[in-house]
């Protein structure tokens, strides 16, 4: 059961099969997808059902996936060209301009407090307060994937609006600085993915962090549960 308040991947189907269309569209003739590494991430089974209805056929498959993919019509394929999971994926690096992202990664706000001019956030105040302001503990942390180097450097996104990440991202929480914004304990916060501003923020992290999309996406689906949306 995927907790309502813990730190969460979300699947779009849509997204995938729209991602799909455009790297076979732009790769070459016999190309397959690159369905290793638990599909980057993604979770092999959600990418292999969801291809196969779209006439995929083959894919590249780690050893232990190969019967499961079978069974939902998808053959191993050997030294076959890939297709480029970044525009599969919608991930920033893509050949061509990607669709939006496949992976958003989300978490719940857990609790609201004042912070006051001087003080300061998170393992060794990396942050201080230039003003009095109002912050939200938020779930996710690098426990989850969220990357360390992300705070103080990127921001989520809550209804529709984005905040920063303040000090240091903790093992399972972050910090970020709502001012008087009108959000409360249980809202949905989005840190990347999905139609609103938080979409595009993987280059974000990218450059805050040293590691690729793919590195991040992977990491991120491999730890958390993952829901699946059309």
């Amino acid at each position: 059961m995927i907790s309502p308040t813990g730190p969460r991947v979300r699947l779009s189907s849509s997204a995938l099969v729209a991602g799909a269309g455009r790297a076979i569209e732009a790769g070459e003739a016999d190309a397959v997808p690159d369905l290793r590494r638990d599909a980057y991430g993604h979770g092999m089974q959600f990418v292999a059902e969801t291809l196969a209805r779209v006439g995929i056929r083959a894919a590249m498959l780690d050893a232990e996936s190969v019967d499961a993919a079978q069974s939902m019509g998808i053959a191993p394929a050997a030294d076959a060209p890939t297709l480029d999971p970044a525009v599969i994926f919608g991930l920033p690096g893509a050949s061509e301009d990607p669709a939006r992202p496949v992976m958003s990664l989300l978490g719940s706000v857990l609790s609201i407090k004042a912070l006051r001019a001087g003080e300061g956030v998170s393992y060794n105040y990396t942050h201080i307060a230039p003003r009095d302001t109002r912050i939200a503990l938020v779930s996710g942390g690098f426990g989850q994937g969220v990357a360390r180097s992300l705070g103080n450097q990127v921001s989520v996104e809550v209804w529709g609006a984005l905040y920063p990440i303040v000090g240091r991202v903790a093992m399972d929480v972050c910090v970020v600085d709502i001012g008087d914004a009108d959000i409360a304990r249980g809202d949905e916060v989005i840190y990347f993915g999905g139609d609103g501003p938080a979409g595009p923020a993987l280059a974000t992290w990218e450059a805050a962090s040293g590691l690729t999309a793919a590195e991040l996406v992977c990491a991120l689906g491999l730890r958390l549960p993952r829901e699946v949306v059309a």
